[in-house]
């Protein structure tokens, strides 16, 4: 589902250091440019006046055991960071949900979580929360991509939103809304990626830089971006690698 998801920091080093520390025990192995700092389909970038800080967001990480919950957790707390929720059974979400939850250095949420199985895939994002002021016009944003991306969109508990694809999935809750996010969707062609930009184009969302390639992140790189209805920058794109 997510090819990545970026987030803006207000201090890069110690963003850095934190998602380094602690999603080493689940496996998360940190790969750095000039550019970002990312844990595979997880990034992080220096905010600026251009890219504000994000704010208000919860991101949980895939563990593979239990075990991992609890060393993602007490590698966070033993350097310091806030906890947001010691490790256990969280069985308001599903029977064998096990998770553990930090605060980053700008306060956004991050939880590592076992779901009693293997996720699919090797990426790290295991799901998002993200709030927004209207669930009903974020919903139907979603609605009108996800079609195109290969997403389902469902009713979830307590007014929830939930967006799913590939054993991964993001949540639209009511709330004050999760700032400055940047979602990266994967497209399976060219034609996919113009199809999400011209589909929502067409439905009234706004252009922020229409289907091409981009050379500054790696040749064969196409990709297409839209705002949906909170502002959020959503991208589709297709890596196509020689």
């Amino acid at each position: 589902m997510f090819d990545h998801v970026g987030i803006g920091v207000s201090d890069r080093a110690a963003s850095r250091r934190f998602y380094e520390r602690v999603l080493e025990p689940l496996g998360h192995r940190l790969d750095h440019s000039e550019r970002y700092d990312e844990w595979d389909d997880f990034a992080i970038a220096q905010a600026d006046a251009s890219h504000p800080v994000t704010r208000r967001l919860h991101v949980a990480f895939v563990a593979a055991s239990t075990d991992e919950v609890d060393a993602f957790w007490q590698a966070g707390t033993e350097a310091g960071h806030p906890n947001d929720g010691e490790p256990g059974p969280r069985p308001a979400y599903h029977e064998d949900y096990y998770g553990a939850f930090l605060l980053d250095p700008d306060g956004n949420s991050a939880e590592a979580v076992h779901h009693g199985r293997l996720r699919i895939g090797p990426n790290a994002v295991d799901h998002l929360w993200i709030r927004v002021a209207d669930v009903a016009s974020a919903r139907a944003f979603y609605e009108t991509v996800a079609p195109v991306l290969g997403h389902r969109v469902r009713e979830g508990r307590a007014g929830r939103v939930h967006v799913e694809g590939d054993d991964r999935s993001f949540t639209l809750l009511e709330g004050p809304p999760t700032e400055n996010l940047h979602l990266a969707f994967r497209a399976p062609d060219d034609a996919a990626v113009d199809a999400f930009h011209r589909t929502a184009v067409a439905a009234g969302y706004r252009d922020n830089g229409p289907p091409g390639e981009r050379p500054e992140y790696h040749p064969g790189y196409y990709a297409a971006f839209v705002l949906d209805a909170a502002g959020t920058n959503v991208e589709a794109v297709i890596h196509n690698r020689p």
